[in-house]
C-alpha cells in the first residue's frame, strides 16, 4: 500500500458519480430519499413477515433474508457516498475502504445464491408439492439460507485481502463511489495479474453457477406449469413465480458487463452507471415487486393496519 514517494498510503480519495458541484445537493437528496424509501420497504417487509404468522414458510423465510441482504448492501455505500456529496474532502480511511469493498464482495455473493435458493424453493413448491414439507423442512431451509453467507463472505475476504495487498502507488484517486475492485486495480503499480484472474474467476463461476441453478429451477417449473390443463391453474404457479422472476431479472441484468472484463477507463465509468443500478435501485424495487404482485403480502399489510388502526382507537 506504498505511494510513489515512499510514504504508506491512509487513505484514499472517492470522486463520486459527478465533479459537477452544482449537481451534488441534488444528489444528496436524490439518493437520501431512495435511501430512506429502500430502508423503510426492506425492514417493513421483514417486520411484515415476521408479524403474520400466515407468512412463517420458506419462501417468505427466504424473502426475509433477501430483505436483509438488500439492506445490509445499501447501508455499505450510501453513508459515504451521501457524506462525500456535501464534503469538500471526499476520503476514505483504507481501513474503511478494505471493509467497504469486503462487505460489497460478500454481500453480492450471498444475494446470487440467496436468489438460487429461493428458485430451487419454488421449483420444490411447483413440482413436487406433495414433498415440499419435507424438502423445505426448517433445518434444510437453514441450510440453503447460511450457505451464502459463509460461501460469500469467505469469499469476499479473499477477493478483498488479494486487491489491499496491492501497491497503491500512482495515485489515491479513486475513481467511483464506493470502494471497488475494477479502479482500484487501476491505480495499482503492482503485478495485478493474480488478483484480476481471481476477479474474473470468481465472478465468473460465481454469477454462471448461480444463475445456472435459477434457470435449470425454472426450465422444471415451466415445464411443470405448462402440463397443468387448466388456465386458472396454470396462471397461479405462475403468479407464485412472477415477483421472483421479476428481481432476477432486475439484478443479474446489470451485473453480466461489472467483473467480467478488464478494469479499462471507459469501463470503470460503465460500472459506476451499473453499480447504481444494482446499489440502489435493486434493493429499492424488490420489496415493491414482492408486495405489490404478491396476495399474502398485500393481505397480511391490510392485517396488520387494521389492527393497529383497532389498537389505537
Amino acid at each position: 500500500m506504498s505511494s510513489t514517494n515512499g510514504t504508506a498510503i491512509t487513505e484514499f480519495i472517492l470522486l463520486g458519480l459527478t465533479d459537477r458541484p452544482e449537481l451534488q445537493p441534488l444528489l444528496f437528496v436524490l439518493f437520501l430519499t431512495v435511501y430512506l424509501v429502500t430502508l423503510l420497504g426492506n425492514l417493513g417487509m421483514i417486520v411484515l413477515i415476521r408479524l403474520d404468522s400466515r407468512l412463517h414458510t420458506p419462501m417468505y423465510f427466504f424473502l426475509t433474508n433477501l430483505a436483509f441482504v438488500d439492506l445490509c448492501y445499501t447501508t455499505n455505500a450510501t453513508p459515504q457516498m451521501l457524506t462525500n456529496f456535501l464534503s469538500e474532502k471526499k476520503t476514505i480511511s483504507f481501513a474503511g475502504c478494505f471493509t467497504q469493498c469486503f462487505i460489497f464482495i460478500a454481500l453480492l455473493l450471498t444475494e446470487y445464491y440467496m436468489l438460487a435458493a429461493m428458485a430451487y424453493d419454488r421449483y420444490v413448491a411447483i413440482c413436487n408439492p406433495l414433498h415440499y414439507s419435507v424438502r423445505m423442512s426448517r433445518r434444510v431451509c437453514i441450510c440453503l439460507v447460511t450457505f451464502p453467507y459463509i460461501y460469500g463472505f469467505s469469499d469476499g475476504l479473499l477477493q478483498a485481502i488479494l486487491t489491499f495487498r496491492l501497491n497503491f502507488c500512482r495515485s489515491n484517486v479513486i475513481n467511483h463511489f464506493y470502494c471497488a475492485d475494477p479502479p482500484l486495480i487501476k491505480l495499482s503499480c503492482s503485478d495485478t495479474y493474480i488478483k484480476e484472474h481471481a476477479m474474473f474467476i470468481s465472478a465468473g463461476f460465481n454469477l454462471s453457477n448461480s444463475l445456472t441453478i435459477i434457470l435449470v429451477s425454472y426450465a422444471f417449473i415451466i415445464g411443470a406449469i405448462l402440463r397443468i390443463k387448466s388456465a386458472e391453474g396454470r396462471h397461479k404457479a405462475f403468479s407464485t413465480c412472477g415477483s421472483h422472476m421479476m428481481a432476477v431479472t432486475l439484478f443479474y441484468g446489470t451485473l453480466f458487463c461489472m467483473y467480467v472484463r478488464p478494469p479499462t477507463d471507459k469501463s470503470v465509468e460503465e460500472s459506476k452507471i451499473i453499480a447504481v443500478f444494482y446499489t440502489f435501485v435493486s434493493p429499492l424495487l424488490n420489496p415493491l415487486i414482492y408486495s405489490l404482485r404478491n396476495k399474502d403480502v398485500k393481505q397480511a399489510l391490510k392485517n396488520i393496519l387494521r389492527r393497529s388502526i383497532t389498537t389505537t382507537m
